[in-house]
């Protein structure tokens, strides 16, 4: 099962292996308190997308098209959550405000279709 969360709120035993998937680290969070898997700075969007895509929900549909290309390119990026996915509870973290249109929430909807 993959989830996704902020990387502000606390962990959980529920949420099995915790990777951190932007580029940028979350401000005022030590790593002690992500206990992280990994930081995974390579399956984040391109710093380019990042910037244009800017959180806007106007943008969603474009955004994750891109997005979905770059992860097509990168698949030594985003294997390792996959095959950690298949043995067990794996939770994507992001440091957006935004729940619903984030690059975490994109990346989840590509490795569940991946996983197919």
């Amino acid at each position: 099962m993959i989830q996704v969360k902020r990387a502000y709120g606390p962990a959980a035993k529920s949420d099995g292996k915790r990777f951190l998937v932007d580029r940028l680290w979350p401000r005022g969070v030590t790593k002690e308190a992500l206990r992280l898997e990994a930081w995974l700075k390579d399956v984040a969007p391109s710093g380019d997308l990042r910037r244009w895509f800017g959180h806007q929900p106007a943008k969603w549909d474009e955004f994750r098209r891109r997005y979905f290309a770059e992860l097509d390119a990168r698949p030594e990026a985003w294997r390792p959550i996959l095959e950690a996915a298949r043995r067990g509870n794996v939770t994507l973290l992001y440091g957006a405000r935004d729940v619903e249109h984030n690059n975490a929430v994109a990346l989840k909807e590509y490795l569940e279709k991946q996983a197919l």
